[in-house]
């Protein structure tokens, strides 16, 4: 038994939903499975809902530069609240959880070369003190043992938030918002975000780190903004 486990024999830790007991884990079993897993069939690109699991209509008008997206969970009650409490209000236990989730929905993909998680800009991360897609990249890549990346690509534009704005003004709020200085040439790279909305700002990033030589990009990300249906 190692340390880690040790301490939580001894110690477990509390659910982060209901306070219960969680044992090793960061939610107790009843909360675990009562999250919004995405499981629906869903465009293999994007992982929007899709018939059949085929290519949705926006992906085969626009293809993206990203080559595939997996989505652990749906963007709906607990994520809705969880999510910005750990961006802007400091909850960096949220973050494992993110990471264990999507952990849990990547196990099975074909691995990457290395983990990037999606740059947050200087100034930003000045103001809040952490990068929120870090945190949780650190927890895929101990949990799935590989490499990530962390100095090689920069956010080096602080672009208004994207939120509110149409997507032909999320595109352009993003253009030339990364540079990459690696030569990631025939490299797989997985980068990990926490929500996927338009898929703008992760088809830009991939879009550079295409051009610096990637050969395939994968986009994890923890949640996924389903299509409102009212």
């Amino acid at each position: 038994m190692n340390i880690r486990s040790l301490l939580d024999h001894l110690a477990p830790r509390t659910c982060l939903l209901c306070g219960g007991t969680a044992g090793a884990r960061t939610l107790c079993p009843g909360c675990r499975d009562s999250l919004p897993w995405h499981q629906a069939p869903q465009c293999p690109r994007c992982a929007t809902p899709a018939p059949e699991g085929a290519v949705c209509g926006a992906c085969l008008k626009h293809s993206p530069a990203f080559d595939r997206t997996v989505a652990a969970l749906a963007y709906a009650f607990p994520l809705d609240r969880l999510i910005p409490r750990l961006k802007y209000h400091g909850a960096l236990a949220v973050a494992p959880l993110l990471g264990e989730c999507l952990t849990e929905a990547c196990r099975t993909q074909a691995r990457p070369d290395r983990l990037l998680a999606m740059p947050l800009h200087a100034g930003r991360i000045r103001e809040r003190g952490f990068n929120h897609a870090t945190e949780i990249a650190r927890e895929v890549a101990k949990r799935l043992d590989l490499p990530l990346d962390s100095g090689s690509c920069r956010r080096i534009r602080d672009t208004p938030p994207q939120m509110g704005l149409r997507h032909d003004a999320r595109r352009r709020n993003l253009r030339g918002a990364f540079a990459c200085s690696a030569d990631l040439g025939g490299m797989h790279i997985a980068v990990i975000d926490d929500v996927m909305t338009t898929g703008t700002s992760l088809n830009e990033l991939a879009a550079t780190l295409k051009q610096a030589g990637a050969r395939e990009v994968s986009c994890w990300v923890a949640a996924r903004t389903l299509p409102y249906r009212g």
